[in-house]
């Protein structure tokens, strides 16, 4: 099979549709799960604590736990694979979901922080879950299968916030505070998820892609490398990381979810302030979730046949429009809100799966897992200081300050794609072709 330049590409192994049927239906379980935190997690904090310059606390707490989530799950995948990791992240996760409800039923506001750091443990997973489906993938292939799991998310993502009201009713049936409805739904939906990775995905993707690395075969598929000067490593290049790869890929993620956390977190706020209802909220932030998943096959494609590169600068943009309308918007204006709330999810949903692709290529099979995991790390402090520092923005100079601040800040994404396009090439194995538009 040859790529597009006429370099050969590595085959797409028979097990890696299964992988991918399975990471699909996990997503679809855990999406609903990812979703609480995002609709009613600076809601149920502004009702406890009576402040909203503390209504960032809970995203900010939820994307540390995400951060030292991500540390765990990747150390566990490194030592002993995929689907341990994943699994035992859900898990944790539906733990933490479970005790933010305990909170909430309690009024107890240290309990409600400490769950919700639990609870980090499952986006973490939710978001890890994509390089899993990367691990199998050709590098011709590797952003639609990124984006296949992620596209997956969206069922679960968008319906989640939707039924904020029947949870809540729920939640109200039981004695339990209406706003933390939404975490019932993700202790089961976290919990399925761990329970269906944890019998089904089988073979272990990235235990299968090491094996497949070390085959001489295979390697040999992978075609020639650029020639460049004598390396005095023991290491093979293939074996090597390449950190220019792994610095851009992360910092265009770094900055899309900061961005992308601090101008959701208060979005809700910010419309409940002026004379909008919780399920006027609560679709605002469907549509928003449904931006960041649902375009995930065409951002994939773009991905693979533009180019990673042109895919991630889009992103900065795409992210500056979203600040500037979410600043200028009317705060009546429902359509506008919404309009600014999709631009903001397919701006992250741009950087993600090219930031991904960038950092996929970069590493080869055996320092993928824990490298990818510092990785998210980065992405999860981003995205907690976005959410510990929006309720402070908004306090001291309003929403509108908050979203153009974010959108300008987002354009910081153009002038890292610049400094990695003059950078030579230096492919290594299982890495994709660069693309002539990738090329100078």
């Amino acid at each position: 099979m040859k790529a597009r330049n006429g370099a050969p590409a590595l085959r797409e192994v028979p097990e890696q549709r299964r992988i991918l049927a399975v990471l699909v239906f996990s997503q679809i379980l855990s999406g609903a799960g990812l979703a609480a935190g995002i609709t009613v997690g600076a809601l149920l904090a502004e009702e406890l604590l009576g402040s909203t310059g503390l209504a960032g606390v809970p995203s900010a707490l939820f994307t540390a736990g995400a951060a030292l989530g991500a540390v765990g799950i990747g150390q566990v995948c490194r030592r002993w694979g995929r689907r341990p990791g994943l699994a035992l992240g859900y898990g944790v996760g539906a733990l933490g979901s479970l005790g933010v409800v305990a909170a909430a039923a309690l009024g107890n506001a240290p309990l409600l922080f400490l769950a919700l750091l639990v609870y980090g443990a499952g986006t973490a997973t939710n978001l890890m879950a994509r390089y899993a489906g990367a691990d199998l993938a050709s590098p011709a292939r590797r952003g639609r299968a990124v984006s296949t799991v992620l596209f997956a998310t969206t069922l679960g993502a968008v319906v989640g916030p939707n039924l904020v009201t029947l949870t809540g009713e729920v939640a109200h049936s039981w004695g339990i505070p209406r706003l933390a409805g939404p975490f019932l739904l993700a202790t089961a939906a976290f919990g399925s998820a761990s329970v269906v990775l944890a019998c089904l995905l089988r073979p272990d993707p990235l235990r299968l892609a090491e094996a497949l690395a070390k085959d001489k075969s295979v390697a040999e598929a992978a075609g020639p490398t650029a020639e460049g000067p004598a390396d005095d490593s023991d290491e093979p290049p293939a074996a090597r990381p390449r950190r220019a790869g792994v610095v851009t890929g992360t910092t265009v993620m770094v900055l899309t979810q900061l961005v992308m956390i601090a101008v959701m977190t208060m979005t809700p706020v910010h419309m409940r302030a002026h004379g909008h209802g919780t399920q006027a909220a609560g679709f605002v932030i469907a549509l928003h979730v449904g931006a960041m998943f649902l375009p995930s096959p065409l951002t994939g494609l773009l991905v693979d046949r533009v180019g990673r590169l042109w895919v991630a600068g889009a992103s900065g943009v795409t992210l500056l429009a979203a600040g500037v309308l979410a600043a200028v918007a009317p705060p009546s204006s429902l359509p506008a809100l919404a309009t600014a709330l999709v631009l903001l999810g397919l701006g992250w949903n741009f950087g993600l799966i090219s930031g991904t692709a960038i950092v996929t290529d970069a590493l080869p099979p055996a320092r993928r897992a824990s490298a990818q995991g510092l990785v998210d790390v980065g992405i999860a402090l981003a995205g907690a200081a976005g959410g510990a520092s929006s309720g402070l923005v908004v306090v001291l100079g309003g929403y509108p300050t908050l979203a153009l601040a974010g959108g300008i800040l987002a354009l910081a994404v153009v002038p890292v794609v610049a400094w990695s396009v003059r950078r030579p090439p230096h492919p290594a194995a299982g890495a994709a072709p660069r693309t002539d538009t990738e090329r100078t």
